[in-house]
């Protein structure tokens, strides 16, 4: 007969039991993972310290407790511990054979309603690429004669006519740098996969960014040592890492900001797939700021190609960074509100054959 204790901790999805004066009596390794605390540190802590929720919902889960029926509560953000806020369904119900003791059920909506969207956008984006990258290769072409005429006709005009032509030479130029983007982004080759330290990622990133387009930003490391490696190709997750970087920094605009370099382990974290397989995903790595938050109208199409928040901006960083981490096999998603922004990359950790790669290359 399987013992309670292994089906308890064999759940999905993040639990909790609560005694009658609302406080923590236990919680699952799910929930563990959900909110990164471990289950002796929240052990008789009142629940609601630990676990935040956006709607009011104690006085209809102490008339659940009162009548003994269930609560469901659906669409409501849950968060706590270090965990962003994040759309869930609650259930809570009485735990039977146990007088005012209740089970707390979080199911996670953001990975199915992100899955869902991905599946119905893939193949227009992708016939969007494709068509931008054709695009992009007949128009280099012209776009270079046109340079050519202007800079020639430059030179046997008078100074006050000469701005025009700079502004046909600029304008071309920088049509030539964003069709050169969506060659790129069309032409990505497959990452070299392999066993590497995120935390040298990082720091490689935060130096560069410290040295240039973040040179007015503070950039504060907090990292969990005890991290496993993870299973990726350190040059192009060094391009995931500075693209965010460089899209908080912008964000900041003239002013100092603050950049939160965050690294944490999720044991739970197991990302399902629409045909069925699984993936762990344990290695969490979170880029957050205090800017100004993204723009609600594009706030659920952010990693799409060709949406951008900025006057300027080409759309395809953001796309690029999806493209890199699904490439891995992993997962990017983003919360964000004015003041606290979080980009957040689920990794797997590198298996026992990449770790005994690098150990007879070392």
């Amino acid at each position: 007969m399987t013992s309670e204790r292994a089906i308890w901790a064999s759940l999905p999805v993040p639990a909790v039991i609560i005694d009658p004066k609302d406080r923590i009596e236990d919680i699952n390794s799910a929930a563990e993972g959900f909110l990164n605390l471990s289950a002796k540190s929240v052990s008789g802590t009142p629940v609601w310290d630990q676990i935040a929720v956006n709607d009011p919902i104690e006085a209809a889960f102490d008339r659940a407790r009162s009548t003994g029926t269930p609560l469901f509560v659906n669409d409501v953000d849950v968060g706590g511990g270090q965990r962003a806020p994040m759309q869930s369904d609650l259930q809570v119900a009485p735990l039977l054979g146990s007088p005012g003791y209740m089970i707390l059920m979080i199911s996670p909506r953001e990975l199915a309603g992100r899955m869902t969207q991905n599946h119905s956008v893939k193949s227009a984006a992708k016939s969007a690429i494709g068509m931008a990258e054709m695009l992009a290769h007949e128009i280099k072409n012209p776009l270079a004669g046109i340079t050519g005429a202007a800079q020639l006709l430059s030179m046997n005009l008078k100074a006050d006519d000469l701005e025009l032509t700079d502004l046909i030479v600029a304008e071309s130029r920088r049509i030539v740098k964003l069709l050169g983007q969506v060659e790129q982004f069309g032409n990505l080759s497959l990452p070299a996969l392999q066993a590497v330290n995120i935390h040298d990622v990082l720091d490689r990133a935060r130096r560069s960014a410290l040295l240039g387009f973040g040179a007015h930003m503070r950039i504060i490391e907090d990292y969990d040592p005890s991290l496993p490696l993870a299973y990726g190709d350190p040059d192009q997750l060094l391009q995931v890492i500075l693209n965010l970087l460089k899209n908080a920094s912008e964000a900041a605009g003239n002013t100092s900001g603050t950049i939160r370099l965050h690294s944490y382990f999720e044991h739970s974290f197991r990302l399902r797939r629409a045909d069925g397989s699984g993936q762990s995903l344990p290695l969490q790595i979170e880029v957050i700021d205090d800017g100004p938050g993204l723009p609600e109208n594009i706030k659920g199409d952010i990693f799409d190609p060709f949406v951008s928040g900025r006057e300027n901006g080409t759309g395809l960083g953001l796309a690029l960074v999806s493209k890199i981490i699904s490439d891995h096999g992993g997962w990017i998603s983003v919360t964000s509100v004015p003041g606290h922004t979080v980009f957040r990359i689920s990794l797997a950790r590198a298996p026992k054959e990449a770790l005994e790669k690098m150990d007879k290359e070392s």
